[in-house]
């Protein structure tokens, strides 16, 4: 089944209409939850709203927060989300730094209280769209295995880096901390389809391909993506007084109406502090130009970071969004529950 990006975000906003969220996280996490799926990130997009649903009608998200920012210091800020969904926090963080960026030339917001944000790159996309330069961070519970441990200590952690440049769509790089996100074992599950070698690990901290004994996975690059998920909970657990490690509460296993109180960091920069904002965007479409044309050895070019997705975003608003079976059944059961029209009545 293939559904229209319009249909998708009229869809989404009507069941989140029924859940109680107020207009701005709505908005907020329609546009995450459907431009994710746009972008073929399948696994952080639309098949996780009957997931945020169930989260706020049972009390772990807070369909209407009340923020409370403070800022510490001129380009230094902490923005408590009161519980909020993942992706309001981070719009409401990420929209706080470009404001005081502008200003400042740079700015921080360390965001506490929050919840899952889907993918990253939803907030650091916005501000590069917008001429700047964006970090986006969050962490997650432990299901990436220590390197030479037998269990996991860190979450998925994923990092977000994003830069504008003379070309419509800026540089995106949004990657786990491991080799793969969480929700691609779930999705191997549902499918029952066996995992690729040395991706994911049992409880014993041995390597497996059956998604159903998989309980974490292996870092991105062994002890490089192991120190860079470590990197992540300072910022998003240590410095904005969250839970951390093992000690956050788990995404599908804890009751829905338990809040997860996680943390989010982003970093926002103008990007003509050393040279203007003309050369900047100049130069990073030089260096994207240099780096396609560069040789490969498969049939396509060589891409940079974010590439790919820009490409499947093309293809998908031509020729619709697909949704796998246990997908599409769960959006079906899902307006079913909310006595709204399905994806395939429009």
């Amino acid at each position: 089944m293939r559904v229209k990006y319009d249909q998708l975000i009229k869809f989404t906003e009507g069941i989140l209409s029924k859940c109680g969220l107020d207009e701005f996280s709505l908005n907020a996490v329609t546009t995450g939850l459907c431009e994710t799926s746009l972008r073929g990130v399948d696994s952080h997009g639309i098949r996780l709203l009957p997931h945020y649903a169930e989260s706020a009608i049972n009390g772990r998200k807070n369909p209407c927060p009340n923020y409370s920012l403070n800022m510490t210091f001129p380009s230094f800020g902490h923005l408590n989300a009161d519980d909020a969904f993942g992706h309001a926090a981070g719009i409401k963080a990420i929209d706080i730094a470009m404001e005081a960026a502008e200003i400042q030339g740079i700015c921080a917001i360390a965001v506490s209280n929050s919840s899952h944000p889907g993918a990253m790159a939803s907030m650091a996309l916005r501000a590069a769209r917008k001429g700047f330069i964006a970090f986006a961070f969050t962490h997650a519970d432990a299901l990436t295995l220590s390197y030479n441990g037998t269990r996991p200590y860190f979450g998925t952690n994923p990092i977000c880096f994003a830069a504008p440049r003379l070309e419509k769509e800026p540089y995106c790089l949004d990657m786990a901390t491991s080799i793969i996100p969480w929700n691609r074992i779930k999705m191997h599950r549902e499918d029952d389809l066996e995992l690729p070698n040395d991706i994911a690990a049992d409880q014993f901290g041995n390597l497996t391909t059956n998604p159903h004994s998989a309980t974490c996975l292996l870092p991105t690059g062994e002890y490089k993506g192991y120190g860079l998920a470590s990197m992540v909970d300072v910022l998003c657990g240590v410095m904005t007084g969250m839970a951390f490690g093992r000690t956050i509460p788990a995404m599908f296993q804890e009751p829905m109406d338990k809040p997860r109180q996680l943390g989010q960091f982003y970093l926002v920069m103008r990007v003509d502090a050393v040279v203007t904002e003309e050369n900047f965007k100049k130069i990073m479409q030089e260096m994207t130009d240099q780096v396609r044309a560069e040789p490969s050895k498969l049939s396509e070019e060589v891409m940079l970071p974010g590439d790919k997705e820009s490409r499947k975003a093309l293809e998908r608003l031509k020729n619709g969004i697909p949704l796998d079976s246990f997908t599409e059944k769960s959006l079906s059961s899902l307006a079913e529950k909310f006595g709204i029209g399905g994806l395939a009545d429009d």
